[in-house]
């Protein structure tokens, strides 16, 4: 289990700073809708006859989110007459269609389908750990030298338009920074468990954290728990070990809010 439980926590790491802003940004739904668009990438180049593992597979995956960054950093106007987020679900329930009707006559289309809904992070490889994490450093170093102008335009698009900034440009490199962390840990980890780091440990961290950077520190250590958790319960029953953590994450998730609730009655 070091292997995934490694991953786990590399995941961890990227996702939660992701998960705050999307959060906030009221895009619930990005990341899955990004995960399926870049799995649908991934099942062009199966069924064009590449291992869904390879170097071609992942040029797929991250052209295809190329574009769904795009459309995202498009369809988020000032004035808005369809919520962005109704986009986001249109352009998920698309992709999860295309996917199926692409593989409906591929053999053992079924595992497919399934490995790219809970991925099969059980198996990982240390080099395939590797490459994440020089993604997430890359990610990682962008966001830390642009801090300041990402956080505005998620937090106060009207006070960085003020201010001079290119809303646009900046949403178009958070969506392509996430999109790019997403393609590359989608076919390990899949769909629902993705999406269940970016949103689930920042949702907690919100509820508890006063601030950005304690909201940042809560998501990190219940993602950590969470994760760690939900492996070892994987391998002490045998179970699948990325539907356990996802399960993980919402039995946690209830947990803390039901805390939080108990806590304010009791204030």
């Amino acid at each position: 289990m070091g292997a995934a439980i490694v991953a786990c926590l590399v995941l961890v790491g990227i996702y939660v700073y992701f998960g705050v802003h999307i959060v906030r940004r009221g895009v619930i739904f990005v990341d899955l809708a990004l995960a399926q668009v870049a799995a649908m990438g991934a099942t062009v180049a199966f069924l064009a006859g590449y291992t869904l593992d390879g170097f071609v597979a992942y040029l797929f995956s991250l052209a295809f989110a190329l574009v769904g960054s795009v459309v995202f950093t498009w369809t988020r106007a000032r004035e808005e007459r369809v919520p962005q987020e109704a986009i986001i679900g249109i352009v998920y329930a698309f992709c999860a269609a295309a996917v199926v009707l692409l593989v409906d006559r591929a053999p053992h289309g079924a595992e497919h389908i399934k490995s790219l809904l809970v991925g099969n992070i059980l198996w990982v490889k240390w080099q395939t750990i590797g490459q994440i994490l020089a993604v997430a450093v890359g990610v990682g170093l962008l966001h830390f030298f642009c801090h300041d102008k990402f956080t505005l335009v998620t937090f106060d698009p009207e006070l960085a338009r003020s201010r001079g900034l290119s809303v646009p440009l900046w949403d178009f490199l958070f969506y392509l920074s996430l999109a790019w962390v997403v393609t590359s840990s989608v076919q390990v980890a899949g769909v629902l468990l993705v999406f269940s780091f970016l949103i689930v440990p920042a949702v907690c961290g919100l509820l508890f954290g006063t601030t950005v950077r304690m909201s940042l520190w809560v998501g990190w250590l219940v993602g950590t728990a969470a994760s760690v958790g939900g492996s070892i319960v994987s391998y002490q029953w045998d179970l699948p070990t990325g539907a356990t953590i996802i399960c993980t994450f919402g039995i946690v998730l209830l947990g803390l809010a039901g805390l939080r609730s108990a806590a304010r009655r009791v204030c």
